[in-house]
Parts: C-alpha cells; structure tokens; sequence
C-alpha cells in the first residue's frame, strides 16, 4: 500500500513536470508577437497544456505544472516582466479547470464518452472564459501599477491583449478538449492515468 502511494506520487511529479514542459513548448514554439509601444503581447497555444494538466492530473498538481511551465517561458522569451502575473493566471485556469472537471463534474470517475466530452468542453470554457476576464484586468493594474507604465501604454495592451487572450481561448478550448478525449482511452488502457489502478 506504501509502495503503491509512493508510486503515484513520482507518477504525478513526473506528469506534472510533462505538462509544465509542454506549456513551455506551447508558449515558445506557438507563438506570435504583437509588438504595442515599447512593450508586446502574443497568440499562442501555452494554455491548452495548463487546461490539458488539470484535466489529467486534478488540483494542485495541475494548475501549478501550467503556471510554471508559463512563467518560465515568460522569463526565457523577453516577457520576464509579466512572470508574476502569468504565474498568478495560469495557475487560476488550472485551478479552475480542475475543480470543474474532477470536484464538480467528477471526470476521473466518468466512464461515459459523450459525458467526458462535454466535462471537458464545460471545464475548458470555465477556466478559459476566467482568463479572458481577467488577463486584460489584471493586466491593466498591473503593468500601470506594478510596472508604472503610461496609462494610454497600458491601457492600449489591455485591449489588444482583450483580443489575444479570446482567441487564444477559443484556440487552446478546442485544442484541450480534442487532446484529452484522443489520448484519455490508449492512456486508460495503458494505467498511465493518475489513479487509474483504483479505478481499472
């Protein structure tokens, strides 16, 4: 029994750190810049691996694996002045992407496809719709606030990066949801899935 909840644990540290790896990969090789004034926003595909971690892993394991693979690809690509706000949002997504999927809707436990498809569909559209709120809020306050740029600097990224973030959403919702529902059954059948010995 040990041995068992030891092995689950570098199970989920091990998937944790894919998922953080993959966020890093989504943000970094899927991007593209939008220069405004001195400073720049970006499309990219960093979320759907944020969204996809807490559909497979649950909270915290998650939300945190997206919120650090983000925040080190903000402080390795030239967006090292959001890192806290990226480690702030993404962790939220996950959070509530998680809560939704597994504390809510009990996703882990659905043996139903349909269900699980729209599980996963309801979960991305609440953690991502969150973010679509609050990531030009956010970072309004923060960049006139924090950061002290000029009002009409900021207030301009707030609302190009009003944008990015929806398309960013639609992007990464469709991306999370096709993923997780292609790879759940061969990951199930393989006990690759955290917890799937209780539930095999």
């Amino acid at each position: 029994m040990e041995k068992t909840v030891k092995e689950e644990r570098v199970r989920k540290l091990a998937q944790a750190a894919l998922f953080a790896a993959l966020a890093y990969i989504g943000f970094q090789f899927f991007r593209i810049d939008i220069p405004v004034g001195g400073d720049k926003t970006a499309f990219h595909l960093g979320n759907t691996f944020v969204v996809l971690g807490a559909l497979f892993l649950g909270n915290p394991w998650g939300g945190l694996a997206g919120a650090a693979g983000l925040t080190i690809a903000d402080l390795t690509s030239g967006y090292a002045t959001s890192a806290p706000k990226t480690f702030f949002l993404k962790l939220m997504i996950g959070l509530i992407a998680g809560l939704v999927a597994h504390k809510v809707f009990h996703l882990d436990q659905e043996t139903d496809g349909k269900k699980r498809l729209w599980i996963t569909l309801l979960a991305s559209v609440c953690a991502l719709g969150f973010n679509v709120v609050a990531d030009p809020l956010v970072g309004y306050f923060y960049k006139q606030y924090i950061l002290g740029q000029p009002q009409d600097i900021a207030k301009a990224l707030a609302k190009i990066s009003a944008v990015t973030t929806f398309v960013n959403a639609v992007a990464s919702t469709v991306c999370a949801v096709v993923f997780y529902n292609a790879l759940y059954p061969a990951l199930k059948r393989s006990h690759l899935l955290v917890g799937s010995e209780k539930k095999a």
